[in-house]
């Protein structure tokens, strides 16, 4: 499982430090930077997230595009624009479920199938733009917290795409270690910056649970992963996340259902079922944590 991966990062001798917790959140600022759409609450923004965790893929596609048609120099709506793709897809390939995390070859290994490649296609367009913004700021700035946030998300994003859709581990680990620096430096200008925590917790609780001797040949170069601490990662994102609160909370939901934390699991999938009630996922999956009978869930056309 995973044997190409460890094989070439030992055979290699690649060095990557990705998971050592860092030291987040000691050094604010000397003045609280000005709130950019990262770090504030925008209507549009707020709508299409919305509906992007309603399952409602085109329309909060719709709204995000036309945000950042209006907002030409912010990468945030070329960032909203990428995940737009990336759930959509994980949707259609049943990622955020527990017969994809329950099921030890999928998760660790990715999914059976192959993505579409128009969406892939689609979500790296868009995360390619969002870079180009987000660099330009950090032209201006090298510690700007929306360029960073960007960033982080973006190798985020882009690392969850590479390991659960084309399954390019290699590819995966290296945007990993982008978004592990790239958080470290945006939370030390933003400590309330926790949806950055996502994207670390999910890398180390994967890597956690790899195999002993997985995780074993990974050591040798540099890469550790823990699972308790990816799940205290993305709790942080829980308890403070904005956009991306919903996406820790079936995160976190999941992995609870691996480690058989059910009263974590139930309670969070219950308020996501609270809060959407139009997505058929987090019903089904509230159910099967209660161990009751799966309501019919309609899928609709790949």
């Amino acid at each position: 499982m995973m044997r190409n991966l460890y094989a070439f990062l030992t055979a290699a001798g690649l060095t990557l430090t990705l998971f050592a917790p860092p030291s987040f959140a000691q050094a604010a600022p000397a003045q609280p930077p000005p709130d950019t759409p990262a770090f504030s609450s925008v209507p549009e923004l707020e709508s299409g997230f919305h509906d992007l965790y309603e399952q409602e893929f085109p329309e909060a596609r719709e709204i995000f595009e036309k945000w950042a048609n209006d907002h030409p120099d912010e990468p945030f709506g070329q960032m909203a624009i990428a995940a737009s793709y990336l759930f959509e897809e994980f949707y259609l390939q049943n990622v955020l479920t527990s017969d994809y995390f329950l099921n030890d070859k999928r998760f660790l290994g990715g999914i059976t199938g192959t993505p579409d490649p128009g969406r892939i296609q689609g979500f790296q367009s868009a995360v390619a733009k969002a870079r180009v913004l987000a660099f330009q700021r950090l032209k201006k700035n090298s510690r700007d917290p929306e360029g960073l946030y960007v960033l982080t998300l973006a190798a985020g994003m882009e690392s969850d795409a590479y390991s659960m859709l084309l399954k390019k581990h290699y590819d995966a680990l290296k945007h990993l270690k982008e978004a592990n620096v790239n958080a470290e430096l945006l939370l030390r200008q933003r400590p309330d910056a926790y949806d950055a925590y996502v994207a670390l917790g999910c890398a180390n609780y994967i890597i956690g649970s790899l195999p002993g001797s997985a995780r074993f040949m990974l050591w040798f170069g540099g890469i550790h992963g823990d699972k308790r601490l990816g799940m205290e990662q993305v709790q942080k994102t829980v308890d403070g996340g904005h956009y991306l609160k919903p996406f820790a909370q079936i995160l976190l939901a999941l992995s609870a259902r691996r480690e058989k934390q059910d009263a974590l699991a139930q309670k969070l999938l219950k308020d996501l079922t609270e809060e959407f009630p139009g997505n058929a996922v987090y019903i089904a999956e509230y159910e099967k944590a209660l161990g009751r009978p799966i309501p019919a869930v309609i899928r609709p056309a790949q």
